[in-house]
């Protein structure tokens, strides 16, 4: 059961940031750091970080980190699960019912966080999402990117411009009560819409990757995208948003 939304003297609701890591030993300490350092305690209310089943010493780091910062909550996946279900694992155990996303890279800077959590508004958008205003990827990744983002919108009408930014804000009871299947968390702009929710995006800043590889290839996305195209689009023609109120 989700908690009662959390206030402030300066009328902000505390979040719970959600951080997947897949071997993100060289990023995902200084990243949460930096999250701690940045954002003021009226609005960052906790860190979760879900390990997908690392490979390396990304918990051992976390760990040494969470004896210091008890605002630190570490999950671990038993075995390899994917990005959405650790964003989904992260979900389910937060303590405040507004929850924002970052990807354990280090790409997304979290100090863009409070931008998004200012255009968030429980009578919409519900959903906020970042655009990376300058990608700091390569020249095949971006054109790749610009390339299914189109066909996305095209297909799924979501109006989205940038799916794969891992920045977004959004309420934990809405993302929970969504259909879940592996690979939703690139296509969270689109369900959200297509249960009764709106959305809004904020550009943000873009960092190039400072340790590792990423876990995703241009190869590797377009096998995935279509058919995960098909089945959201399927998804969608068959969601009815209901509304209702408590008779008194």
């Amino acid at each position: 059961m989700s908690e009662a939304p959390t206030s402030t003297s300066a009328g902000k609701r505390l979040i719970s940031l959600v951080i997947p890591c897949y071997n993100e030993a060289g990023n995902i300490e200084a990243l949460v750091q930096e999250a701690f350092d940045l954002l003021p305690r009226d609005l960052l209310g906790e860190v979760i970080v879900v390990d997908d089943h690392s490979r390396d010493d990304s918990v051992a780091r976390l760990l040494e980190l969470r004896d210091r910062e008890p605002r630190l909550r570490v999950l671990r996946h038993l075995s390899n699960a994917g990005q959405s279900a650790s964003v989904r694992t992260g979900v389910m155990a937060a303590r405040h019912p507004l929850i924002a996303t970052l990807d354990g890279d280090g790409q997304n800077p979290p100090g863009d966080i409070p931008a998004l959590v200012a255009a968030y508004d429980p009578a919409g958008p519900q959903l906020v999402g970042g655009v990376r205003a300058k990608r700091r990827d390569t020249w095949s990744k971006r054109t790749a990117s610009k390339l299914a983002n189109a066909l996305r919108r095209r297909l799924l009408g979501d109006d989205c411009p940038d799916t794969g930014c891992g920045l977004k804000v959004f309420e934990r009871d809405r993302h929970l009560a969504l259909p879940f299947f592996h690979g939703q968390h690139r296509y969270l702009p689109a369900l959200f819409k297509a249960h009764g929710a709106s959305t809004a995006y904020v550009p943000i800043g873009d960092r190039a990757r400072q340790h590792g590889a990423s876990n995703y290839t241009n190869w590797k996305r377009g096998l995935q995208g279509v058919p995960d195209m098909l089945g959201v689009r399927w998804l969608m023609s068959r969601a009815r948003p209901v509304h209702s109120e408590e008779l008194e």
